[in-house]
């Protein structure tokens, strides 16, 4: 190319007009190679913001796994291998079970995600497995499998799961029923014997227990309340009840020696992608006033379908059988409205024939009537400002025939 540029003027006029030509037709094979490659990119792009791919990388956090996402929907033994290499070390040696307790190797990753493993000082896309990602240090977060080991984490008092988990009572409380007496009903994830049938309450009592009950404790509230709080609400101790937020219930049943199924190895049976939730009666500023640091608590709270407020310690409310608001052959964990208690439950008691026989829905009710800003706070927190429904209605009229 040298000994060319320095002779070009000495080139005969045909040889050089020829040359000329080769050069552009280089420059413009390697013009269109430059757009042909964009308009493949371009495409690629649109295309996968038509088919619900994944954004392009810039738009990624990296601090969380979406299950959700298209490219992410495998089969779970995809990536978690059943069991994992520390099930023995998560809980403590008596009460340890073969589990999926820890994240994915890196094989897992790599096979999609090569160009992000070299992207970044140091790669954003690892955050999502470790606390601060450096060749000097390979600490991780906390597994989300144990529970009560991830929810303590800093990632895990903020983290909100991909799922529902899948639990039909209907299949499951003549079987509970059967398993004993209460306090030993599940014992190391092990498969015991009955010896004696429970009662429906005592039942739904394996599962479910109230959740920090004040007792004969004078603090009735769950964190301290302002000092001049007066009527104004604030949670207070003994309103949600407790359910498994882990393996070991469920495991009970459902491990390598009984042949129970599904299998422990079976995720996505139970494990299902969260649909569209349903709005709740949840205050997310009021809550975040309150300063609760229980994550079990809180979650039970933002899921509460109906009454925001609805206290099960509460003295009139502790003595009732669960079928008195629960439809509990009906309920599936991971369908969120055959989980909310109907305003019948509530009318048994507070819907009357009329405001003065003190029905505190008969109260509520007469008060919208006569000021349409009335905001109904006996049983909601956020619901009380919406109309007032036809099924509360119904409710109090049924309780005047």
């Amino acid at each position: 190319m040298v000994l060319l540029r320095m002779e070009n003027r000495q080139l005969p006029m045909k040889f050089n007009y020829r040359f000329k030509t080769v050069r552009s037709l280089i420059v413009a094979a390697g013009v269109l190679a430059v757009l042909v490659g964009a308009q493949f990119v371009l495409s690629g792009s649109v295309r996968a913001n038509l088919e619900n791919e994944s954004p392009p990388l810039k738009d990624f956090k990296y601090t969380d796994f979406p299950h959700s996402a298209k490219a992410h929907r495998l089969e779970c033994s995809t990536c978690h291998k059943f069991p994992s290499d520390n099930w023995k070390k998560v809980r403590p040696e008596a009460d340890a079970f073969p589990d999926i307790t820890d994240y994915p190797k890196h094989q897992s990753c790599v096979n999609c995600h090569k160009q992000e493993f070299f992207r970044g000082a140091p790669p954003k896309i690892c955050s999502i497995c470790h606390v601060n990602p450096s060749p000097r240090d390979s600490t991780r977060h906390p597994y989300p499998n144990p529970r009560e080991l991830f929810d303590l984490s800093p990632k895990g008092k903020v983290a909100e799961s991909d799922f529902l988990v899948g639990f039909p009572h209907t299949t499951h409380v003549d079987i509970v029923s059967q398993r004993g007496p209460a306090g030993s009903a599940f014992i190391n994830a092990a498969f015991t014997r009955p010896s004696r049938r429970l009662a429906g309450e005592e039942s739904c009592s394996v599962c479910h227990k109230t959740m920090m009950p004040q007792g004969d404790s004078k603090d009735e509230y769950v964190t301290p309340p302002p000092p001049k709080l007066g009527d104004a609400f604030w949670l207070k101790k003994g309103t949600f009840k407790t359910a498994p937020i882990g393996h070991t219930t469920c495991f009970t049943c459902h491990n390598a020696d009984s042949g129970l199924t599904p299998a422990p190895s079976d995720c996505g049976t139970c494990h299902k992608l969260k649909p569209d939730m349903p709005p709740t009666d949840f205050d997310a500023k009021l809550a975040d006033s309150m300063k609760i640091d229980n994550k079990v608590m809180m979650d039970a709270w933002r899921r509460r379908e109906s009454a925001g407020k609805f206290q099960h310690e509460f003295f009139a409310h502790v003595d009732l059988d669960c079928a008195t608001c629960h439809n509990v052959t009906e309920m599936k964990t991971d369908v969120p409205l055959t989980l909310r208690v109907s305003i019948n439950g509530c009318a048994t008691c507070h819907a009357t024939p009329t405001s003065n026989d003190g029905g505190a829905i008969n109260l509520e009710i007469d008060s919208r009537k006569a000021d349409k800003s009335f905001t109904c706070v006996k049983c909601h927190l956020t619901y009380g400002k919406l109309p007032v429904p036809e099924s509360h209605t119904k409710a109090v009229i049924a309780a005047g025939n």
